[in-house]
């Protein structure tokens, strides 16, 4: 598998975005209360992780978008 090394990186910025998406997406529905997990035990508020969750989640989406957008290059 010999792939440039551009296209590697890129690869990796994708599955990276992929993730904080994903692990934002999580957050963000235990901050609204529909996963049951009491974050209060931990000393958060359910808006903090939202809050959290949202910025994870935005930014993930745009990380993988452009770097999917430039895949070929």
């Amino acid at each position: 598998m010999n792939h440039p090394p551009n296209k590697t990186k890129r690869m990796a910025f994708m599955i990276s975005g992929a993730m904080d998406a994903l692990i934002g997406a999580v957050l963000l529905l235990i901050g609204f209360g529909w996963l049951p997990v009491d974050v209060t035990d931990y000393g958060f508020a359910n808006w903090h992780v939202g809050l959290i969750g949202a910025v994870m989640f935005i930014l993930g989406t745009i990380t993988f978008a452009y770097n999917f957008s430039r895949i070929d290059e």
